[in-house]
């Protein structure tokens, strides 16, 4: 079984995000169900086949979230040496294309998020930095374009 890093913030993220859809989403598509049954014919009911899809949805990603925390690995980016980009740490880079400095956390798939700077490990731009050090320049193909990036700094977050 293949293991899932994840910070530990981000297993706790998961964790309540999977308890919320137990617990508050899930009774909710059962009761829009219940209500839509009411109304009678569910060959036409649009509400009805409506809430069955949502209903569908949220138990993939119920399932998803289970099975990806059952097989996480939580890494402790404070025990780390920060003398490279590695999985947890916080690098800081200067973007030759738009000439700005940006701050990324390397996290995991699961809890990236690019608003707040969180990093999947598994992207393009994250894996050419990992194993970097402070001053090394990279270049990265991404869908969007040709980065160029300079390693400014990597600190624990």
């Amino acid at each position: 079984m293949e293991r899932v890093p994840l910070t530990r913030e981000g297993k706790e993220r998961l964790q309540a995000e999977l308890k919320h859809m137990k617990n508050v989403q899930r009774p909710e598509i059962v009761t829009a169900i219940e209500e839509a049954r009411a109304h009678g014919d569910l060959k036409e009911n649009a509400e009805y086949h409506a809430a069955k899809e949502a209903q569908g949805k949220l138990e993939a990603r119920i399932l998803m979230f289970s099975d990806q925390l059952s097989r996480a690995q939580v890494i402790d980016p404070s025990s780390l040496d920060n003398d490279r980009v590695v999985f947890g740490l916080v690098v800081r880079v200067f973007d030759e294309n738009d000439e700005q400095e940006k701050e990324y956390q390397i996290v995991g798939d699961l809890e990236s998020d690019i608003e707040k700077g969180r990093l999947s490990v598994l992207s393009p731009i994250a894996k050419a930095l990992i194993g970097k050090e402070e001053g090394d320049a990279v270049t990265v193909k991404t869908p969007g374009g040709t980065r160029n990036l300079e390693i400014i700094e990597i600190k624990h977050p």
